[in-house]
C-alpha cells in the first residue's frame, strides 16, 4: 500500500520546503508514496529534490471556488417527467467507482464512506437506471460528477451541481471543485454557477528508482 500524505506551505515561504528533504523524519522517501491534493507550486519544489530519488505519476487539477452569487434565472433547469433525483446508496457504488476517471488513485473504500456519510445524489431514468450522479467529498468539495453517454445534453450535470452546491453551503462549507485542465465542459458548467479558478493542485504517486522491479514502486521500467 502507498503511504498517503499532503504538504501545506504559504506560497511566500516555499524555500522552507527544503526541510522536507533535510530534516523531515516522518516521510520515508525510499518507499512508494501517494501525495494527495497539493498546491502546484509546492509540488514543483518537491520535484526538484525527488528527481534524484525517483519519478512522479501526476494528475493535475484546477481548483474553482464559488465566489459569486448566481441569479436563479441564469441556471434554472428542471428535470423531465421521466427522470427523478434521489439520494445515492451503496447499491450504486460499483457503477460510480468504475466510471471515476482517477480510480487508480482512489480506493473503493473512499467511495463507500462518502456514500454512507455525505450528501450524494443521482438522477435516475424512468426505468430506474442511474443516468448521472454527483458526490460531496470531504469539507466543501464537489466530487465525481459523471453522466452516462446516453443521457448527456439533458442538463443533468447543471441540475446536480446546483443542487449539491446549495446543500454544501447550507452545511456551512465554501463549495469548491477540482477540474482537470482539459475538461472545458465542467469549467463552463461551474462558471455558470459562479465558480472561479484560484490555483492548480496536483495528486501524485511517487515511485522510488530503487524499487523499479517492485510491483507497486519503481520509477524506471524498461
Amino acid at each position: 500500500m502507498y503511504e498517503s500524505f499532503s504538504v501545506f506551505c504559504p506560497c511566500d515561504q516555499l524555500d522552507n520546503l527544503c526541510l522536507l528533504k533535510e530534516e523531515d523524519v516522518l516521510i520515508d522517501w525510499t518507499k512508494p508514496l501517494y501525495l494527495n491534493f497539493t498546491h502546484a507550486l509546492i509540488m514543483e519544489k518537491i520535484e526538484e529534490f525527488y528527481s534524484e530519488i525517483g519519478t512522479l505519476e501526476k494528475l493535475t487539477g484546477e481548483v474553482f471556488f464559488q465566489s459569486e452569487p448566481v441569479e436563479e434565472e441564469c441556471t434554472e433547469m428542471k428535470l423531465a417527467d421521466d427522470a427523478e433525483m434521489l439520494q445515492l446508496s451503496l447499491e450504486q457504488l460499483s457503477t460510480i467507482y468504475e466510471l471515476y476517471p482517477a480510480n487508480h488513485m482512489e480506493c473503493v473504500e473512499v467511495f463507500e464512506k462518502l456514500l454512507d456519510k455525505l450528501p450524494c445524489y443521482g438522477i435516475f431514468s424512468q426505468k430506474g437506471e442511474l443516468a448521472a450522479w454527483m458526490v460531496q467529498s470531504y469539507y466543501g468539495a464537489m466530487f465525481s460528477m459523471q453522466t452516462k453517454p446516453d443521457y448527456r445534453r439533458k442538463g443533468y450535470g447543471l441540475i446536480l451541481a446546483k443542487y449539491l452546491t446549495k446543500i454544501v453551503k447550507d452545511r456551512g462549507y465554501l463549495p469548491f471543485v477540482v477540474i482537470r485542465p482539459e475538461n472545458d465542459a465542467s469549467k463552463g458548467l461551474y462558471t455558470k454557477l459562479g465558480f472561479k479558478k484560484h490555483f492548480q493542485t496536483i495528486r501524485a504517486i511517487l515511485h522510488p528508482n530503487d524499487m523499479a522491479n517492485d510491483q507497486q514502486g519503481g520509477g524506471e521500467v524498461s
